[in-house]
């Protein structure tokens, strides 16, 4: 027995010191937050850590994930597989027992793995971090991570540490909405102007500045220690806010998302790339900086040759789907798939005929809009019938109509695009094995709690951390 603990300990110190210098990893992610709405891509919210951290290193302009609402998001940001393919596309979700994560990948050569804050993945085996989360409210603990660079600098190991934010998910009550007079708002064109409108877009932009704080922290205590300059690190905004025409859907708003990195000696300070990534790009990028090969099985593929200036070019398209059967509030099915190039999205609906409803459309603020478009409001009565009922079709030109919302499916000059889109669409879910409107209504089957006859909005935590966790 005792030969064989030698063993072991010297078979785990060799694995350590083969990684002596191997690169540590630093994932921020935030949560439902529309890039746009960043202060270091333009918009109104105040963002100086992360304007700081984009000077450091590379901003990504294009970067998306694979499905607009948390859960799936997560799986695959993990796995580096899509939603249908790892099993995780409803949300409240579950991979498959076979799918491997990025704790098993940096684990089996030395890493020790951390995830803080807001989880919304399943099963453990599937994700074997170290878990923690600030008691007061489930956020990343910054103690935690200081810990965690402690040891680093100890024993000379290496370490991914995820930091999953609950902000800016609703209720939208942290930060200084004081900075954000709601009279002086610039409100985005598919939202409706009102009182309450303006109220919560204040509130959700001081958010994102806390968020920001957030950011601030973290990397500081990275900053201050010996491991800032070994140490990759990349913040991410997932996908848009709770406001109508961004989460839960496939345009652009919804699936589009902040990409900041800095990799201090790999990535040059100040630079901005127009190149399409994805997050399922993240898993295999991680493994070739730590100098890993890529299992074949992933889906996403390393952006390394970006960060280092040895290219430019990255995907030519990328991928989302939507599956509304088992979101809080949704419809009994309204599932959609997308694709995208450096230009144009393609959106298929797959039941048009369904009216699309979640949580948005049940709740204070959309009701409302119904009010004020039933008394004749033109803007409001779009706004309402197009967020519910829309074509089979539909194709965006993303440079001229950044909001999607001029539909050019039904013009003859748009055809050629329209065709190889739809083409490229076709293939990806084949190739995902994705049977469109039948895998929509196996979703209860990918979902743990409704598979067990239980209800997907009880958690335990609290009423806030059950909100922010459950993506009512």
């Amino acid at each position: 027995m005792k030969s064989l603990l030698t063993s072991l300990a010297a078979s785990l110190l060799l694995c350590v010191l083969s990684h002596a210098g191997a690169p540590n990893f630093l994932l921020i992610i935030a949560d439902d937050c529309t890039y746009r709405d960043l202060g270091v891509y333009g918009g109104q919210a105040k963002t100086p850590h992360l304007e700081k951290l984009a000077s450091q290193g590379m901003k990504f302009n294009r970067c998306f994930q694979a499905a607009p609402m948390c859960s799936p998001t997560r799986h695959a940001l993990y796995t580096g597989l899509y939603p249908v393919k790892s099993g995780a596309y409803p949300n409240h979700t579950m991979a498959y027992d076979w799918v491997k994560s990025i704790a098993h990948y940096l684990q089996s050569t030395g890493y020790t793995t951390h995830l803080s804050g807001k989880t919304h993945i399943h099963p453990k085996s599937v994700f074997p971090f170290n878990y923690s989360a600030r008691a007061s409210d489930g956020n990343p603990d910054p103690a935690a991570f200081a810990s965690v660079l402690q040891r680093s600098t100890e024993t000379k190991q290496p370490f991914l540490f995820i930091a999953a934010s609950h902000e800016p998910h609703g209720p939208w009550d942290k930060g200084d909405p004081s900075q954000y007079p709601p009279a002086s708002l610039k409100l985005p064109p598919v939202l409706v102007d009102t009182p309450d409108t303006r109220k919560g877009f204040s509130s959700y932009l001081a958010e994102i500045t806390y968020f920001d704080s957030q950011v601030g922290e973290l990397v500081g205590l990275l900053d201050q220690s010996p491991q800032r300059d070994n140490t990759l690190v990349i913040v991410l905004s997932e996908q848009g806010n709770g406001f109508p025409f961004a989460k839960w859907t496939c345009y652009d708003v919804g699936l589009a998302s902040a990409c900041i990195v800095r990799w201090p000696g790999k990535a040059k300070p100040g630079t901005v790339s127009d190149a399409l990534v994805e997050y399922v790009d993240v898993v295999p990028t991680f493994l070739e900086a730590a100098g890993l090969d890529r299992p074949d099985i992933l889906d996403g593929r390393s952006f390394v040759p970006l960060l280092t200036g040895e290219a430019t070019t990255h995907k030519t398209h990328v991928f989302g789907l939507q599956t509304t059967r088992g979101v809080n509030g949704g419809s009994e099915y309204y599932g959609i798939r997308s694709v995208r190039d450096a230009r144009y999205r393609y959106i298929r609906n797959l039941t048009p005929e369904a009216t699309f409803n979640n949580g948005v459309t049940s709740g204070y603020l959309f009701k409302s809009w119904r009010k004020i478009a039933a008394s004749g409001d033109a803007h409001a009565q779009r706004i309402v019938h197009d967020y519910q009922h829309r074509p089979a079709e539909e194709l965006f030109d993303c440079e001229t109509d950044p909001w999607n919302r001029n539909n050019l499916a039904g013009d003859t000059k748009y055809a050629p695009q329209l065709a190889a889109l739809r083409i490229k669409l076709e293939t990806w879910m084949k190739q995902q094995g994705d049977e469109g409107q039948t895998t929509e209504m196996k979703a209860f089957e990918r979902m743990p709690k409704k598979a067990n006859g239980g209800n997907a909005s009880k958690q335990k935590g609290g009423q806030k951390k059950a909100s922010k966790e459950n993506d009512s």
